[in-house]
C-alpha cells in the first residue's frame, strides 16, 4: 500500500489550462536517476558590504536615483537605471523589414529596484509592510512609464535570485523593463483567457481558484474499480489570506512553482490598493518562508503578469486576472525539454503542495 513516504509513481502529460499549447510532463520516477541539480546558493547574510554598489553609502557606484523611499539618505528602496539595459531610449530607429526578416526598434526602459538597504536579507525575512511598499513601487512605476510614452505596450516587473536565475549581484534587487511589444506568453494568456470567457462567461483564473477551494472528486479505474486519482478540496492551496491565495499549479513547469492571485477578480495590477497589497505581501512572505523551509537556498525568479495596455487589450478586463508567478530553479533543463518544448517535473505537484502546506514556519 502506498503511503506518504512512498507516494505512487506518476507519469503523465498535463495540459496548462491557461495556455493549452504549453504542456508539462510529470515523471516522478525520473527523480531517482543520477542528475545534476542547480546548486543551492550560500546565503550572504551580511547586512552591508563595502564593495557592493547597491549598499547604502555606495550610491556613487550606480547611476543617479530615479526615486528613493523614504528619502535619499536613509532609503529603504532605491531605483536606478540599469547600467547594461536590454532595452533603452537612446536609439529610436525605424522598424525594418527585409524579405522574411523583420526588426522592431529595441526601444524601452530598463530599471533596477534595490529592494532593501540590507544587503543579505531574504525575501521572507522582510517585513510585510516593506514587501507591500516594494510592490506599491512596482505599481506606481508602471503607471509612470505607461504615461511617459504611448509606444510602451507592456511593463514587466520581475526578480532574479541566484546566478542560475540570472542575478549578477547578490544584493537583493528586482527589475522593471518597459517594452514596445507584449511578451508572447502574456499575449497567449490573454488570448486563451479571453476565448474561455467568450465561451463560458467566466474568468478562467477565477474558475481555477474556485476549483482549488471547492472541487472534490474521485476517479476510479473502470476495469478494476481501484482509485486512479483523488482530488481533495484545498489540495493545491499553499497559503490563503483575506484577499489573495497562493496555489501550486496542476501543470507546474517547475517542481516548486507557486502562483499568487487575487481572490476577487482583478485584471490590472495597477488598480490594486495599498490595503490589498498588505494582504498580498503577507501571502508572499509566508509562501517564500515555506519554500525556504522545504528547499532552502534555492535560486528563483518571480514575475508579475498583468493586463497589457493598448486598444486591443481593453476588452480583457473581465477575462484576464493578474498574478505573480514564483519559479524556483532546482533542476537544469535537458535536451529533451529544450528540444520538445516540454517541461519535465520530477515531483508531483500534489506532493510538492502537501510538503509546502504542511511545513511549520
Amino acid at each position: 500500500m502506498n503511503n506518504a513516504d512512498n507516494p505512487p509513481s506518476v507519469r503523465e502529460i498535463r495540459i496548462n489550462p491557461i495556455i493549452p499549447s504549453e504542456s508539462v510532463l510529470v515523471a516522478t520516477a525520473r527523480s531517482m536517476r543520477p542528475k545534476k541539480a542547480e546548486e543551492l546558493v550560500p546565503r550572504d547574510t551580511r547586512s552591508h558590504v563595502e564593495t557592493c554598489p547597491f549598499c547604502r553609502g555606495n550610491e556613487h557606484k550606480t547611476p543617479p536615483a530615479i526615486l528613493t523611499i523614504p528619502n535619499e539618505t536613509n532609503w529603504d528602496i532605491r531605483m536606478v537605471e540599469n547600467l547594461y539595459p536590454v532595452l533603452g531610449d537612446d536609439r529610436q530607429d525605424a522598424n525594418l523589414t527585409f524579405g522574411l526578416q523583420q526588426t522592431i526598434d529595441g526601444y524601452g526602459r530598463h530599471e533596477v529596484i534595490i529592494d532593501h538597504q540590507n544587503h543579505g536579507i531574504a525575501l521572507f525575512e522582510m517585513s510585510v509592510s516593506h514587501l507591500a511598499l516594494l510592490f506599491q513601487t512596482y505599481r506606481d512605476r508602471m503607471k509612470v512609464l505607461y504615461e511617459s510614452d504611448q509606444r510602451l505596450k507592456y511593463v514587466l516587473a520581475f526578480k532574479n535570485f541566484g546566478p542560475a536565475a540570472g542575478a549578477s549581484i547578490p544584493h537583493t534587487h528586482s527589475q522593471i523593463i518597459a517594452m514596445p511589444v507584449v511578451p508572447q506568453n502574456v499575449h497567449d494568456e490573454v488570448e486563451n483567457s479571453r476565448a474561455y470567457f467568450t465561451k463560458n462567461n467566466h474568468c478562467i483564473f477565477c474558475s481555477l481558484i474556485d476549483e482549488a477551494l471547492t472541487f472534490e472528486a474521485t476517479i476510479y479505474d473502470r476495469n478494476s474499480g481501484s482509485v486512479r486519482r483523488k482530488m481533495s478540496v484545498g489540495q493545491y492551496v499553499i497559503e490563503k489570506g483575506k484577499k489573495f491565495i497562493a496555489i501550486k499549479p496542476f501543470a507546474s513547469r517547475f517542481e516548486w512553482e507557486i502562483h499568487i492571485l487575487p481572490l476577487n477578480h482583478q485584471a490590472d495590477f495597477m488598480t490594486v490598493s495599498n490595503e490589498d497589497l498588505e494582504d498580498f505581501a503577507n501571502v508572499l512572505q509566508r509562501s517564500m518562508a515555506r519554500l525556504d523551509a522545504v528547499i532552502g537556498g534555492a535560486q528563483y525568479n518571480y514575475f508579475l503578469h498583468t493586463q497589457p495596455q493598448g486598444k486591443e487589450y481593453q476588452d480583457c478586463n473581465a477575462s484576464y486576472h493578474w498574478h505573480l508567478e514564483i519559479c524556483p530553479r532546482t533542476s537544469i533543463p535537458t535536451g529533451f525539454e529544450l528540444g520538445a518544448g516540454l517541461s519535465v517535473n520530477t515531483i508531483s505537484p500534489e506532493q510538492a503542495a502537501e510538503q509546502l502546506r504542511n511545513v511549520k514556519i
